[in-house]
């Protein structure tokens, strides 16, 4: 692995920034089917928030970019994503749009969301936010499929970031994030297809893919996308793949994680990748990084869950490839011994 660079001056301004949609969210509590829920836990949620949260538990300097409305929620929002240690500062209170909510609805057959957020706060973004002097410096910035999907002024900055590159010192990260139920694959496809390949980095689930341009592997999926400098496809729990534009494939079996509820993991492997090259580790640990930081997720109600220590991370990516491969993660002091409740899938 390579050596990390000396720590950062305190007033230095932020390393990484990520632009989107972040949501109160409503769970049954306890778990279980939403039609069947008397009670309902309140949790805040939205991918790039998500990102942003985990890369800052992970030593990163982080600013999340978005827009809340002037309500409970919005405030609620707010506080939580500062409390993870990201900067907040711009971030806009919108008087006259609502913060927007879903629900969850868990079952043994997967979680299903319920979204309340038309009309928010967050899909009166536009590409202006690029330009705030507060985002001088940045050396990554970090969007998503979500906000493209989100109205045309949402769609315009996620295009203007990974065109016209208002950020001219940092590179341009893109998860394809297809979510069905703001837009159709069929609509979808072309418009995420044409974002993620002008990204430097470009991160996407097999299943998704398969959905979106009727690929089935990661090769192929490399060669839809030429574009950027390193496309990573995630395979649920077979693994990841790393393609860079020249060089080898690079694989990761994923760890082995008793699934209680899936939403937030791929926000999570996002981050732990990108962490990975920030500090420029390779392409192999910057994959067992992304499935550390991705497997507490996983065993968790909520879109997140803190990754590992710095000093137990940098133990996991050393271990040689067969300890990897059998590696149990309750005994490596990663994740907590499961209870004996609900297990989700």
């Amino acid at each position: 692995m390579t050596a990390d660079p000396p720590a950062p001056e305190a007033s230095a301004g932020p390393e990484v920034a990520t632009v989107g949609e972040s949501m109160v969210v409503l769970s049954p509590d306890p778990t279980g089917p939403l039609e069947l829920a008397d009670r309902l836990g309140v949790s805040v949620g939205g991918a790039e928030s998500n990102v942003a949260s985990a890369l800052a538990a992970l030593g990163h300097r982080t600013a999340w970019v978005s827009r809340v409305g002037d309500d409970p929620f919005g405030r609620r929002v707010r506080r939580h994503v500062v409390a993870t240690g990201v900067d907040t500062s711009l971030v806009t209170v919108d008087p006259a749009a609502p913060t927007g909510v879903y629900l969850k609805d868990p079952t043994p057959g997967g979680t299903a969301v319920h979204y309340y957020r038309s009309g928010s706060a967050a899909a009166r973004l536009g590409p202006g936010v690029l330009d705030d002097p507060g985002l001088a410096g940045v050396r990554l910035l970090h969007l998503s499929g979500v906000t493209a999907a989100l109205s045309p002024s949402c769609a315009a900055l996620v295009r203007r970031a990974v065109t016209d590159r208002p950020l001219p010192a940092a590179r341009v990260s893109f998860d394809v994030n297809h979510r069905a139920r703001l837009w159709s694959a069929e609509a979808a496809a072309p418009v995420l297809r044409r974002l993620a390949d002008a990204a430097d980095v470009v991160l996407v689930g097999l299943d998704e893919a398969h959905t979106l341009w009727g690929v089935t592997d990661p090769t192929a999926v490399r060669d839809l996308l030429p574009g950027p400098d390193l496309v990573v496809v995630k395979d649920a729990d077979v693994g990841a793949t790393a393609l860079p534009r020249t060089g080898p494939a690079v694989f990761v079996p994923a760890l082995r994680v008793r699934v209680h509820e899936p939403v937030g993991a791929g926000d999570a492997f996002a981050a732990g990748c990108l962490s990975g090259l920030l500090r420029g580790l390779d392409l192999h640990h910057c994959l067992r990084l992304g499935h550390l930081c991705a497997a507490p997720t996983l065993t968790v109600a909520g879109d997140t869950a803190p990754p590992p220590q710095r000093a137990l991370a940098d133990r996991l990516l050393a271990l040689p490839a067969q300890e990897w491969a059998r590696l149990d993660l309750v005994d490596a002091g990663l994740l907590a011994a499961p209870d004996t409740g609900w297990s989700g899938r």
